[in-house]
């Protein structure tokens, strides 16, 4: 089940996030972000009060979290995005994350068909989203859903300076 998040919520995001840094630091996964940095408690605490931020939940266990809003990075003005649509009708995903304990059963796809559905029953037509250009597994992962890499872009994520960032899109149609 993925939901909206309440601040009980919290402390959990944290702990996923905890856990990703963890196999992040193992060498086990490359995604750019980086312990007290990116993210943090502070990125789940300003999403939950902003009402953004979305869990998954499995037999009463947080798995997974995503931040899904309207709000597009700086970097997305420049950007050769192939759909050109008015900006409310734009849904971007931003830190989307599975505990690592969790990989390969499927949960981020079932996160990508909630973040579609969600982006249509908001009345948006156009998802994007970003990930480092190093996270190979995501990218694939993205492509397979029907995204498309549309450029890269050096970036400040968060902080954390020279990112390089895949700007990803895909159009779900006329409203």
């Amino acid at each position: 089940m993925i939901r909206k998040a309440v601040m009980a919520d919290l402390e959990k995001v944290v702990c996923l996030y905890g856990e990703l840094h963890d196999a992040q630091e193992a060498g086990k996964i490359c995604t750019n972000w980086i312990r007290g940095i990116y993210p943090s408690r502070e990125t789940a605490l300003a999403a939950l009060k902003r009402d953004d931020l979305f869990v998954m939940e499995e037999n009463g266990r947080i798995i997974g979290s995503g931040i899904i809003n309207q709000v597009q990075l700086g970097i997305y003005d420049g950007a050769a995005w192939e759909h050109e649509v008015p900006a409310d009708q734009v849904c971007v995903l931003h830190t989307m994350m599975i505990s690592p304990s969790e990989f390969g059963k499927g949960h981020a796809r079932e996160f990508l068909t909630f973040y579609e559905d969600y982006a249509r029953s908001i009345g948006c037509c156009e998802l994007r989203m970003d990930t480092s250009e190093i996270n190979t597994p995501a990218r694939t992962m993205y492509r397979k859903h029907g995204f498309t890499e549309i450029g890269i872009a050096k970036s400040a994520l968060s902080g954390i300076p020279d990112v390089s960032l895949v700007m990803l899109e895909k159009y779900i149609g006329k409203l």
